[in-house]
This record gives structure tokens, C-alpha cells and sequence, in this order.
């Protein structure tokens, strides 16, 4: 199995399955996915996500203003079931912008995780009874959805090493991403509010984070109690997921 998968007008379209796993057991393939940008698929990208990978489950978690700004494409005539979890979904104030110039990127995924735990808690129960292939998204594949994949992996008891390599492989498509979201005026004044360090995919981003989350919380499994994922919600995902 190949872990990136060529699905035409995606750049960052991965598959989270063959990590291992807690007990000795790995994560299924073609189970669960991680993508960018799913609203520029083309028709054979359609095609490729829909009767290729058999997905029927899509999350988006792109706010309500992304959304207005570049819809969803092909896919808003697909007969799949598509869920609109954003992380957050409202203006940023300006003293937030000054605030974040002082902050790293691991520090921001940290503050995803603390302030965004009812969406989070939604998306991961969506994910866990899903009966059919999932993809998850936002418009990059790289922030919210590394920092969902982290979340994902890390309560399946794949190991730390697996889950920053899996949020460095985005470095393999960035270049691709960032400048297609550099051609959108939205965009391009979004990324000149943040610091430098949001346009990269380092391991040591995912290594901070990791480690705030077991000094915060002892695990991930920890953190996702904390924002009400109950031992049952987490035992759902295991059995959709681990083999």
C-alpha cells in the first residue's frame, strides 16, 4: 500500500493506515484518509475518491467563510454524506493576530487543542461511526488536519515518532500548496497575518505539541476524556480502525 494517494487536484491526499498501533496490531488501510483542498477536484478526482476509494464520509473542517469563499467544488453534487466541523468559525480579532506573532506553530496547534475541544470531540465521534471510507480536510491538509491526525493516531496508540512523521510528510506537497493558496486574495491575507513558521511542516512543531499534550493531559486518549470522548467513544474507533 502507498501512503500518499494520487487523487487528481489534491496535492496532500494521504491515507492514515499501516502504523502501528497499540497491542501489537497497525491501523487499517484505505479506511481513513487526511486531504487538502477537496474542493478542487477534478472529475477524475471525483471519480478517484468516490469509486476508486469507496469514500462516503467527508469532514470539512475549513470555517464557514472558506467555505463561502470557495465552496466545495465538484463534490457539493455528490451523493456523500459531508459534515461541516470547523475548528473555529468567526473572525479573528486583532489582538489574537498580535498575540499569535509571539507564538510558535506548536504553541497554536496547542491552543487548537484547548480552545477547540467541542469541535474536536464532534469530529472524532463523526469519524468513529462512520460505516463506510472517511476523508478528513481543510485547505492546506497540513494544520487542522495534522492536528486532527494527531489527535486520531495518537488515541489509536501509534507512537509519537510515527505521528510526527506523518505531520512531516506534508513538506512533500507544500511548496504545491502554498502557492495555490497564494493565487486566492482570501488567502494570501490570511498567511500575511501569521508568522513565517505557519507556511512549514517541521517534525519539531509535532514534537511540541506531543510533548504539551502528555504534560497537560498523560496521553492523548487523556486529552480527548477531557472534552468528553468517553473509554466507549475511544473503543469504537479502535475497532473501526485497528486490526
Amino acid at each position: 500500500m502507498k501512503r500518499r494517494v494520487e487523487v487528481e487536484g489534491c496535492n496532500n491526499f494521504r491515507d492514515l493506515g499501516g502504523y502501528p498501533a497499540s497491542g501489537g496490531r497497525s491501523v487499517r488501510w484505505r479506511v481513513l484518509f487526511r486531504a487538502d483542498a477537496l474542493h478542487h477536484l477534478t472529475p477524475r478526482g471525483v471519480v478517484q475518491l468516490r469509486d476508486d476509494l469507496g469514500i462516503e464520509h467527508v469532514v470539512d473542517l475549513r470555517s464557514s467563510g472558506e467555505i463561502r469563499m470557495d465552496g466545495r467544488g465538484r463534490l457539493e453534487d455528490e451523493p456523500l454524506r459531508i459534515e461541516h466541523l470547523p475548528l473555529f468559525d468567526g473572525d479573528v480579532s486583532e489582538e489574537d493576530r498580535r498575540a499569535a506573532d509571539d507564538m510558535t506553530l506548536g504553541d497554536r496547534y496547542y491552543l487548537m487543542l484547548r480552545f477547540a475541544g467541542d469541535p474536536i470531540a464532534r469530529i472524532f465521534e463523526s469519524l468513529a461511526a462512520a460505516t463506510a471510507p472517511a476523508v478528513f480536510h481543510c485547505a492546506a491538509g497540513k494544520d487542522r488536519t495534522g492536528v486532527i491526525s494527531a489527535v486520531l493516531l495518537g488515541a489509536l496508540g501509534v507512537p509519537d515518532e510515527f505521528i510526527v512523521a506523518d505531520y512531516a510528510a506534508s513538506r512533500e506537497g507544500l511548496d504545491a500548496i502554498v502557492e495555490r493558496l497564494m493565487q486566492s486574495e482570501g488567502y494570501r491575507e490570511m498567511f500575511s497575518a501569521l508568522p513565517p513558521d505557519t507556511l512549514h511542516a517541521e517534525p519539531e512543531t509535532m514534537i511540541t505539541l506531543l510533548d504539551r499534550v502528555r504534560r497537560e493531559w498523560g496521553s492523548m486518549g487523556g486529552y480527548l476524556e477531557s472534552i468528553g470522548v468517553d473509554a466507549a467513544a475511544q473503543d469504537a474507533l479502535s475497532r473501526r480502525l485497528v486490526a
